[in-house]
C-alpha cells in the first residue's frame, strides 16, 4: 500500500505539474492512486502561488501579487489547464458533431471561443485575487491555496467510475473510470473540511464562506463535465484542464461574493 501510495504522488505531480518527479507507473492502480492524490499537488500550487504573490505584495501591491498568483500554477501546469480550457471552449462553441469538435480540441490553434474564454477566466482570477490580497496578505494566500487543490479535487471527481473517455486514448482514456465513488466522496469531504480550516483564520464566517467556495468550485465543475460528457461522449485531457480552471474560478469568485 505505501509503495501504491508513492507511485500515486508521482503520477499526480508528475502529471498535473512540472515538478521534476518522474512517473513509473502507468497502470490503472496507480493512476487511480494518482487522481485521489491530485489535490496534493493543488496544494503545493496553490503554496507556491501564494507565496509569490506576498513577495510580491510587500514589493509592490495587490494587482502584481495577484498577477504572480495566476501565473505562477499556469507556469507549474506548463499552461496545459489553460490549453485545455481554451481548446474546450473552441469544441463546445463549434456547435459540430462530437467527433467534429473532437477534432476541433486536437488542433494547436486556439479559435476565438477559446480566446475570449482564456480572457474573461484569466481577468476573473486576476480581479479575485487583487481584491482579496487587497484586504491583506492571508485573504489573498489563502484563496490562491484554496483555489488550487479545488481544481484538482475537480479532476479527482472527474476521474470517477461511470465517467467515460470520450477517445481511446490520451491522459482522459488513461485515467477515466479509474477512482471509487466512495474514496472520491471521502477526498472531498476531507477537502472541504480542510478549505474550512483554513477559512477558520478568519472567524467562523471565514470557516463556512471557505468551504462554500470549495462546493460551489466543484458544483461549476461538474456541470461543465455532465455537459462535456453529454456533447463529447466523455472526458479528454482538455476536458480535464477545462474542469480545473473553472473550479478554480469559480471558488475565487465565491470568496470575492463575501
Amino acid at each position: 500500500m505505501t509503495s501504491l501510495n508513492s507511485h500515486g504522488i508521482r503520477f499526480a505531480f508528475g502529471t498535473l505539474t512540472v515538478l521534476p518527479v518522474r512517473v513509473t507507473r502507468w497502470d490503472r492502480e496507480a493512476t487511480r492512486a494518482g487522481m485521489l492524490s491530485a489535490p496534493l499537488a493543488g496544494l503545493v500550487v496553490g503554496l507556491l502561488a501564494a507565496a509569490s504573490g506576498g513577495l510580491l505584495l510587500l514589493g509592490s501591491g495587490p494587482l502584481l501579487a495577484a498577477v504572480a498568483s495566476t501565473a505562477v500554477p499556469a507556469v507549474l501546469t506548463r499552461g496545459l489547464h489553460l490549453d485545455g480550457l481554451a481548446d474546450t471552449a473552441d469544441g463546445l462553441g463549434s456547435g459540430k458533431s462530437a467527433a467534429d469538435a473532437l477534432r476541433i480540441m486536437k488542433q494547436s490553434d486556439i479559435g476565438p471561443f477559446g480566446v475570449i474564454t482564456l480572457l474573461f477566466v484569466l481577468l476573473a482570477q486576476v480581479a479575485v485575487l487583487q481584491e482579496l490580497y487587497g484586504e491583506g496578505w492571508a485573504h489573498g494566500a489563502v484563496a490562491a491555496a484554496v483555489a488550487g487543490v479545488t481544481a484538482r479535487l475537480a479532476l479527482t471527481l472527474a476521474s470517477r467510475q461511470g465517467v467515460p473517455p470520450a477517445r481511446p486514448e490520451g491522459l482522459g482514456a488513461a485515467v477515466a473510470g479509474t477512482v471509487p465513488m466512495g474514496a472520491a466522496a471521502a477526498v472531498t469531504v476531507a477537502v472541504v473540511a480542510a478549505g474550512s480550516g483554513a477559512g477558520a483564520l478568519f472567524g467562523g464566517y471565514g470557516a463556512l464562506h471557505h468551504g462554500l467556495a470549495v462546493v460551489a468550485g466543484l458544483m461549476g465543475a461538474q456541470l461543465l463535465l455532465r455537459h462535456c460528457v453529454r456533447r463529447f461522449g466523455g472526458v479528454t485531457g482538455d476536458v480535464f484542464g477545462a474542469l480545473a480552471e473553472t473550479a478554480a474560478t469559480a471558488a475565487l469568485v465565491v470568496l470575492a461574493l463575501g
